[in-house]
């Protein structure tokens, strides 16, 4: 038996069946877009942890830092005895964040909590209790965000009721047949059958959807929701959470719109691999809560602020979001190759900068998803030794986020192993 076998095996005899594992690798050491596992064999990652090592596995500048802060202290709860790194990672992150006007920062330390807070918010501003979400759209896994996520399988099958006052509508998506109108025409039948626009806190839409299935929402779309929430007092929530932090090759998606959120989330990106998420929003808006009503024991976990700082010195330093574009320009290049190559199994290549995606059908047909040749890249890519994350409502979505310190040579090696698993299957 192999030691990545004995080991899942363990992990199998004591982990929950729900917290599962995509490949039975166990990782030994990791560098930049490179994993080792305990084996000793190297894989080319493509998953950069779900979004969150943008900066590369193990990169010396966030070791330093956070080894220069576990020298002074690990924890003190920034809500008791507070330290100038969460001051600093403040003020930066509302001067970055998309709009001129004052805002205010709040962490935690998960996505999902950033978004049952960003909810919180709203609620307190508006005095209303409605809050809006889109069909495959994915919040998180606590009660309130699950509520708020657009997939059914895995993440809500068995787990209700969820909270009520929730209410979702089609995600604009051109290439499922979904029209910038027709998610326009459902709200407004929404605000005509179900909640009057005055009892709606707040309209929450991830820029780019990351479990749905890589898909963009249109710029003209989120202006045309910044003016629809402006005209009822409604809040616009931007989850950036997967989209954030350089990825799309900006360093919030949003800005490719124009618009100003009134509060965004973000998490995943912001500390390189240090757990650490926030809310940062308009400054009146966000002091709605009274003192207490947010925070946590971990939030703003000292060695998380460190790295985080140094994360967005890395991004301007070493030109991250130039670095994004030029990747996803590459693989969507390879990959629209690979589309010509098998136009009967990869329906569409798609990106916002290193956000890609491949969508794999039966038969040419759009409407006839094919999971089950998604599966089976991923697994094939990992006896390949190449990472690779699905995703989809359908399940039929092979995305691809390599670090964006990802060296092209490196990149277009993972891409070679990919035109061989695609040769093995089809």
């Amino acid at each position: 038996m192999s030691k990545n076998q004995e080991l899942q095996q363990r992990k199998d005899a004591v982990f929950a069946r729900g917290m599962g594992n995509m490949a039975a690798l166990y990782v030994d050491k990791a560098k930049n877009n490179e994993i080792w596992d305990v084996e000793g064999r190297r894989y080319i990652d493509f998953a950069a942890g779900i979004a969150v090592v943008n900066t590369g596995h193990s990169h010396p500048r966030i070791q330093a830092a956070v080894a220069a802060q576990l020298e002074r202290f690990s924890h003190t709860c920034a809500m008791v005895t507070p330290y100038e790194s969460v001051v600093e990672l403040a003020e930066k992150l509302v001067a970055l964040a998309p709009g001129n006007g004052p805002k205010k920062a709040v962490f935690v330390t998960t996505g999902a909590e950033a978004v049952e807070n960003a909810v919180k918010i709203a609620r307190a501003h508006t005095k209303r209790s409605g809050v809006i979400a889109f069909n495959g759209g994915f919040h998180g896994r606590t009660n309130l965000a699950m509520g708020l996520t657009g997939k059914v399988a895995p993440y809500k099958a068995g787990f209700g009721p969820f909270p009520g006052e929730i209410y979702h509508l089609p995600y604009p998506n051109a290439y499922h047949g979904v029209t910038e109108a027709q998610s326009l025409k459902a709200l407004d039948e929404l605000f005509h059958c179900d909640i009057e626009p005055g009892r709606v806190a707040a309209i929450i839409i991830e820029p780019v959807q990351g479990e749905g299935g890589f898909y963009q929402a249109p710029p003209s779309f989120l202006q045309k929701l910044r003016a629809l929430c402006d005209q009822h007092g409604i809040l616009l929530i931007c989850d950036e959470i997967q989209t954030g932090f350089a990825r799309t090759g900006k360093l919030f998606a949003t800005e490719y719109a124009g618009i100003e959120p009134d509060l965004m989330t973000m998490a995943k990106g912001i500390a390189g691999g240090f757990p650490l998420a926030g809310v940062v929003g308009k400054a009146d808006i966000m002091d709605a809560a009274n003192p207490g009503g947010l925070g946590g024991t971990y939030a703003a976990f000292p060695l998380a602020c460190a790295a985080a700082l140094e994360v967005l010195k890395i991004i301007e330093e070493e030109q991250l979001c130039a670095k994004a574009l030029a990747l996803g320009e590459l693989m969507n290049k390879r990959l629209s190759e690979l589309q010509a190559r098998y136009p009967r199994h990869i329906g569409q290549v798609r990106n916002l900068g290193a956000m890609v995606a491949m969508e794999l059908i039966h038969n040419g047909d759009v409407d006839q998803p094919n999971p089950e040749l998604t599966k089976a890249i991923v697994a094939k890519g990992i006896e390949k030794g190449v990472i690779l994350l699905s995703c989809g409502v359908r399940g039929n979505v092979i995305r691809f986020l390599p670090p964006l310190t990802s060296p092209l040579e490196v990149v277009n090696e993972g891409l070679d192993l990919l035109e061989q698993v695609l040769a093995d299957l089809v």
